[in-house]
């Protein structure tokens, strides 16, 4: 199934009409992604997975980042009631899934968050700020995202060589069955 939304994204469609996704243009923008949390204070960013398949590569990309996680179910007012108990403020959310992610993603248009989302060809693309193509229900490919996503973060931020590698692999970014 695919979105309209998503049709920029999509280079080309089997005979068994599996839509495949663009990987220029999803190259292209992890870099811009990881450009974005380089330069900003990375204790700002809300990265959020409600997928099962997600909540792994979130803990691992903030743990390595040092962003905040919030995995599992959103609780309302999150982002938008001070007198909640989950308040928080960020700068910036990325969405693992902005479908299962729709009150996140609705909290921050009313407040004006900016969000990356990561999206299938299924997800709609409105309220996103940066749209990240990827099979977002696959765990292999929700951690390879999220691990190229941390390897470009350390490089910017010149923490580790232009040609270096990550200190973890990508194993270590995937949900266990």
């Amino acid at each position: 199934m695919k979105n309209k939304d998503m049709e920029p994204f999509i280079y080309k469609v089997r005979n068994d009409g599996l839509y495949i996704l663009d990987v220029e243009k999803m190259n292209e923008r992890i870099k811009v992604a990881a450009k974005l949390i380089s330069r900003s204070d990375p204790s700002k960013l809300l990265v959020v997975s409600s997928k099962r398949y997600g909540r792994t590569p979130v803990l691992k990309f903030c743990e390595i980042v040092g962003s905040k996680p919030l995995v599992g179910r959103f609780p309302s007012g999150t982002l938008t009631n001070p007198s909640c108990g989950t308040y928080v403020e960020p700068e910036a959310v990325v969405v693992t899934d902005p479908l299962a992610d729709a009150q996140v993603v609705e909290e921050a248009r009313i407040m004006g968050i900016p969000v990356i989302g990561l999206c299938s060809t299924d997800n709609s693309t409105s309220n996103l700020d940066l749209v990240i193509p990827l099979n977002n229900k696959g765990r292999r490919a929700l951690a390879v995202l999220y691990w190229l996503i941390c390897r470009e973060i350390k490089r910017l931020r010149n923490e580790i060589p232009p040609n270096g590698e990550l200190e973890v692999s990508i194993d270590e970014f995937e949900s266990v069955l």
